[in-house]
């Protein structure tokens, strides 16, 4: 009872406004099934450690660490648990629209131009590597984030991590309104016929090694997290692996992403979470991926102004990092507009591209502030 009293007496509102916050995860997850993987596990957590005195993480006084706190140390602090996904997710990924169609490659790579202009804004309020960290946010790519975040010593680990994971699970909610603002209904229906060419199996097994020595030359800091979404893609197309590439697209990568889900929620305590750079954390990863949206779909209208085959300006959207939930908003939008209008292997092919362009810009940044 005694233990009880104190507890109770080390309540305040904060912790009632993290039990509303994870059980708005959990609801999100289950009711609305937006990546339940990620925001149950993270949602759930979220309970568990802004429970007072709570042994789930490590506490001043206690002589055990917390089981979480461990599972933090064991897996993120190191980037293994982000690193360990991307073998899962490059498994996923067939390039097989984007290497049939390579132009795809430019809108992934004007999607990215939130990052930097993320980071313009950050530096005004955060310390440079701070800024350089929080700006990777607008990929709405988690493991990337955590990696940057991590090798660039931020003191926001924590905020970095739920924003970058949050914003990927709500990029059907966030992601549309930017889309119909940017675009007129005549813009989202237009029609784009498939032109890619058939893939040979060489070429798909080239790509990634290929990708994986370019980037490293061009961003040698970013060779660990190509090259292990890389190596993921290389298990996926050798056709000698095919149960090692089953594994690695569902064991291996729902099993990675609990233990990630979970584990993040250790940094979403009271006293980090609810603060007022917290807050602007969120808003500034918020700014960052609405203007990734922005800056694809802006691109396909500039392109637009000098082509006569029109492209879709919906398709630049896609060049985030979320696979591949970015490219099916695109695909059902276009769907919506137009019940013909079949944008898939387009979007697809866009959404792939912006995978390596996130990851790419990640070793870049990382490169010019680890100088």
């Amino acid at each position: 009872m005694e233990i009880l009293y104190e507890n109770l007496l080390q309540m305040d509102w904060r912790y009632l406004v993290m039990w509303a916050i994870g059980g708005l995860l959990i609801y999100l997850a289950i009711k609305k099934d937006m990546e339940p993987t990620l925001l149950l596990p993270i949602g759930f957590g979220t309970i568990l450690v802004n429970i007072p005195n709570s042994g789930a993480i490590t506490q001043p006084q206690a002589t055990e660490p917390g089981a979480l706190t461990t599972l933090f140390d064991a897996g993120i602090a190191n980037e293994l648990f982000p690193l360990i996904l991307f073998i899962g997710i490059g498994a996923m990924i067939d390039f097989g629209p984007l290497l049939s169609n390579p132009k795809l490659m430019i809108f992934g790579a004007a999607a990215q131009f939130g990052i930097f202009f993320t980071l313009c804004l950050a530096s005004m309020f955060f310390d440079i590597n701070d800024a350089a960290s929080i700006a990777i946010i607008g990929a709405a790519d988690g493991p990337t984030s955590i990696v940057v975040a991590n090798m660039l010593n931020s003191n926001y680990l924590g905020p970095i991590m739920v924003a970058a994971y949050s914003y990927m699970a709500l990029v059907p909610i966030i992601q549309p309104p930017v889309i119909k603002l940017l675009t007129t209904k005549k813009e989202r229906m237009i029609r784009m016929e498939y032109e890619g060419k058939e893939v040979s199996k060489a070429t798909k097994i080239l790509f990634p090694i290929i990708i994986t020595i370019v980037a490293g030359i061009v961003a040698p800091s970013s060779v660990s997290l190509i090259g292990f979404l890389m190596f993921g893609n290389l298990i996926r197309e050798c056709g000698v692996l095919n149960s090692l590439s089953d594994t690695a697209q569902k064991v291996l990568a729902n099993l990675v992403t609990i233990f990630l889900g979970i584990t993040i929620a250790s940094q979403m305590t009271v006293d980090k979470f609810l603060n007022t750079d917290t807050l602007l954390i969120l808003g500034l990863g918020l700014f960052a991926f609405i203007f990734d949206t922005a800056g694809g779909v802006l691109f396909a209208k500039f392109l637009n102004l000098f082509l006569k085959k029109k492209v879709n300006p919906m398709i630049g959207a896609a060049g985030i990092s979320a696979f591949p939930m970015s490219g099916r908003i695109v695909h059902k939008m276009g769907l919506k507009e137009d019940p013909q209008n079949f944008l898939l292997m387009h979007s697809i092919g866009v959404n792939v591209s912006g995978q390596i362009a996130s990851v790419i810009a990640g070793g870049l940044i990382l490169n010019f502030f680890m100088a």
